[in-house]
């Protein structure tokens, strides 16, 4: 006698054609991303260190996928081999001069592997062939440099501190600078002082200037001057001439040169 009702087994057939569909679907995409459907070739490249490195890992050209890490195989102590799949047809764009290097899916993200661009006269590269290589920086490497950059800000930020202490405090020469009035009064007027002393000065130069006994001096210095002015003026005015006159001889020159063309064309058509 059959124990299930048609309503039963109408939802069991449906549970299990979601379960194959499902099924169908996940085998596709799985498929897809490991490129089971699509037409590949193999290239090989080689670290000293695949730094997380694993197996079905993305391959990106030009930040596209274009295939997965097919194998990591260690050769010896300071080379490991990476077998890359890549779909066939990306394998034009794939230069033989192309650099590989290992990346991140940002910046916790899972590891990839990155082919930079050739140049655009390189030959294409043949499946079977070995890829050039950059070795990855490692995280750890990185941590430990911001380590010690944040260890030295931690230093220069507690030196300013105690730099900015004392000088709120009046201690040192730019603290009491800034805080000692009578230190900023003495400045005011030492900067007066000189001031006056440099307006007097000059009234000095003048006085001196018409007294009987210098006047002669600083006539004299009038005249040195005057004097080295005209010999500079007319050394201008000899080169001047001496320009023009170089220049007048250079145009005669060609005007005599252009008449010999000339007679020498006439007789020529002739």
């Amino acid at each position: 006698m059959d124990t299930h009702t048609q309503n039963f087994k109408i939802r069991l057939g449906l549970f299990i054609a979601g379960g194959i569909a499902l099924f169908v679907i996940a085998i596709f995409l799985i498929g897809k991303q490991q490129n089971l459907f699509n037409p590949v070739f193999e290239l090989t490249t080689t670290f000293n260190n695949v730094s997380g490195l694993q197996v079905g890992n993305n391959i990106r050209l030009t930040g596209i996928n274009v295939g997965t890490v097919d194998n990591i195989k260690i050769l010896n102590d300071s080379t490991v081999k990476v077998d890359m799949l890549i779909r066939k047809n990306v394998q034009e764009f794939i230069k033989e001069d192309c650099i590989v290097a290992i990346g991140s899916e940002g910046l916790i993200g899972d590891r990839l592997i990155n082919i930079t661009r050739g140049s655009p006269n390189a030959p294409i590269v043949k499946p079977g062939q070995h890829l050039a290589s950059t070795e990855p920086i490692e995280t750890d490497a990185i941590m430990a440099s911001l380590h010690g950059t944040a260890a030295n800000a931690e230093i220069i930020t507690a030196e300013l501190v105690e730099i900015m202490f004392n000088i709120n405090s009046g201690n040192g020469t730019l603290g009491r600078l800034i805080n000692d009035a009578s230190i900023a009064e003495n400045f005011s007027q030492t900067m007066y002082n000189l001031k006056t002393s440099s307006k007097s000065l000059d009234e000095n130069m003048e006085a001196a200037k018409n007294n009987f006994l210098l006047r002669g001096y600083f006539t004299k210095k009038e005249k040195a001057a005057m004097k080295l002015l005209e010999e500079e003026q007319k050394k201008s005015d000899k080169e001047k001439k001496a320009d023009e006159k170089k220049e007048a001889a250079d145009k005669k020159a060609a005007d005599r040169q252009q008449r010999k063309d000339d007679k020498q064309l006439e007789k020529e058509q002739k």
